[in-house]
C-alpha cells in the first residue's frame, strides 16, 4: 500500500535523503545538500503556482514513511512526462510502477492528455521494467551530456487510447484519479481510496524520467 501527497518545504530533508543515496547514480550524479533540496523544493513550487499550470509533484509514502517522489509535467497541451525517484532502500517492490500508475490515470482522466513521456539511465534497467509493468513502450535514445561525457537515455511512451485507467478497471469512476488532482492523498488498497488532508505540490527528480 502507498500514498501519494503533495511534498512541501518541510520534506526537505527526506527529499536530500532519496537524493544522498544510490540513486544519485541516476539522476543528480551528487548527493543534495538540504539547502539544494530547499531550492529545487522552492523552484518546483513557483513552477506548480503558475497559470495555466504545467506541472504537479507528489510524495510517495510507504507505512507513513517517505520513500521516493513522482512528477508529471505538462509539455504541450497533449502531452506530459513523468519522473519518479525512490530512496534505494524502497526499490524493486513495486511501489514505483504504482504511484507512476496513479499519475498516469491522472494525466489521462483529468488533464486530458493522450500521451506520457518518460526515460531512464542506461544502466537503470530496473526503471525500465517499472515503466514497462504499466504500459510504456520503449521509442528510442536521447543524448544528454553529463560532466562532460555524453550519456544516451532510454525513451518510452504510453498513449491514453491502450490505457486502462483506474475506472475501466474497478468498473466506476476514476476516484483515485480526481483526488490526486484535487490535491488530495488518495491511499491504495485493494482499489480502495480514501481522503486525507489537502496539500500542495513540488518537483521530483527522474528514476524513470527527466
Amino acid at each position: 500500500m502507498i500514498v501519494l501527497r503533495a511534498l512541501t518545504i518541510e520534506d526537505a530533508p527526506a527529499f536530500m535523503r532519496i537524493y544522498s543515496g544510490a540513486t544519485v547514480r541516476f539522476t543528480t550524479g551528487k548527493a543534495l545538500t538540504l539547502e539544494e533540496a530547499r531550492t529545487m523544493i522552492h523552484t518546483a513550487l513557483s513552477r506548480a503556482a503558475e497559470t495555466p499550470r504545467a506541472q504537479w509533484n507528489w510524495v510517495i509514502l510507504a507505512k507513513g514513511e517517505i520513500i521516493g517522489l513522482v512528477a508529471l509535467r505538462r509539455r504541450s497541451p497533449v502531452m506530459g512526462t513523468i519522473s519518479c525517484a525512490l530512496h534505494e532502500d524502497s526499490c524493486g517492490r513495486g511501489f514505483g510502477s504504482e504511484a507512476m500508475k496513479q499519475v498516469i490515470d491522472f494525466a489521462f482522466t483529468a488533464l486530458g492528455l493522450n500521451r506520457v513521456e518518460g526515460m531512464r539511465h542506461p544502466d537503470n534497467t530496473a526503471s525500465g521494467l517499472a515503466l514497462a509493468k504499466i504500459g510504456f513502450v520503449r521509442t528510442g535514445t536521447c543524448d544528454y551530456t553529463e560532466d562532460g561525457k555524453v550519456v544516451r537515455y532510454v525513451t518510452y511512451a504510453v498513449e491514453a487510447c491502450g490505457h486502462e485507467s483506474e475506472a475501466t478497471r474497478s468498473g466506476g469512476r476514476d476516484r483515485r484519479s480526481s483526488e490526486v488532482a484535487d490535491g488530495y492523498v488518495g491511499v491504495v488498497d485493494d482499489g480502495e481510496v480514501t481522503h486525507h488532508a489537502r496539500s500542495g505540490t513540488v518537483a521530483a527528480g527522474a528514476e524513470s524520467g527527466r
